[in-house]
């Protein structure tokens, strides 16, 4: 079975320990992100979609070390199937792609 990148892998368990530090720790200070193709600012988004909103992601599958599908969810929206992608710079974040699967 395919393992996540560690920077990944940590992104997971940030989201779902809801730890904005431990999140912003992973990314580089350029990280960049969008949500079902529209550019997002990162800080909002984040705040907006996992902080203040008790995200959780239950991994489905993983497709390769930067990229996998999940049942993401939180108070906002409910439940929903979701697909990552990661781009990776220094063992850091540098940009993630999210969109509903």
């Amino acid at each position: 079975m395919t393992e996540l990148d560690p920077a990944v892998q940590h992104f997971v368990e940030a989201v779902n320990a809801n730890d904005s530090k431990a999140l912003f720790a992973l990314l580089t200070a350029d990280a960049s992100m969008s949500d079902d193709g529209q550019e997002r600012n990162l800080a909002q988004w984040t705040e907006s979609e996992i902080f203040a909103t008790n995200a959780r992601m239950k991994l489905e599958s993983i497709s390769g070390p930067d990229a996998f599908v999940a049942e993401y969810s939180n108070d906002r929206w409910g439940a929903m199937r979701t697909a990552w992608r990661f781009t990776l710079r220094d063992g850091l974040i540098s940009r993630f792609e999210t969109g509903q699967a």
